[in-house]
């Protein structure tokens, strides 16, 4: 008889838990949907103010862009995701050499969007866009040159 009792009280723990598993299935399946049509909905996308998609070097219309090469982006970089190549210049009025721009390079393959390049520029050269498709087949279309061919250093600062 106790054998029985046990089994009765199994089967009506197992009818509890089917009932309770059945009670959720049933709440959420009365839920309104919030599932996004992505490829459709590309132009609504509202982006939070901290996201972080791809990094850029803003230009102004005159193809100046703010950037030092100071390479102070470069140190802070965990792994190795930018590389500031600088080329010296002699200023011809003064007669000094100084460091400018050659090519910003920034491989999007290693970059962890730590943002301590972002942070950590003295002048705000590079910010971070909306960008976030970069689904690419071969990992060389990852590696990006970020200042334009034939910018200079916007001296207004």
């Amino acid at each position: 008889m106790n054998k029985f009792v046990k089994y009765i009280k199994n089967v009506a723990i197992g009818l509890y838990r089917l009932c309770q598993g059945m009670r959720i299935t049933m709440l959420n399946l009365m839920r309104p949907k919030i599932t996004e049509q992505y490829p459709e909905n590309r132009g609504k996308k509202v982006y939070f103010n901290n996201f972080r998609g791809l990094l850029t070097m803003p230009h102004n219309e005159n193809n100046r862009h703010k950037c030092t090469a100071c390479g102070i982006c470069m140190m802070n970089c965990p792994n190795g995701t930018i590389r500031v190549v600088s080329a010296t210049m002699v200023d011809e009025t003064t007669g000094k050499s100084k460091k400018v721009l050659d090519r910003y390079l920034y491989d999007l393959g290693s970059c962890t969007f730590c943002a301590l390049c972002t942070s950590t520029c003295p002048h705000g050269a590079i910010c971070w866009s909306n960008e976030f498709e970069h689904a690419v087949f071969t990992k060389n279309k990852l590696e990006k040159q970020l200042n334009r061919e034939g910018s200079t250093l916007d001296s207004a600062k």
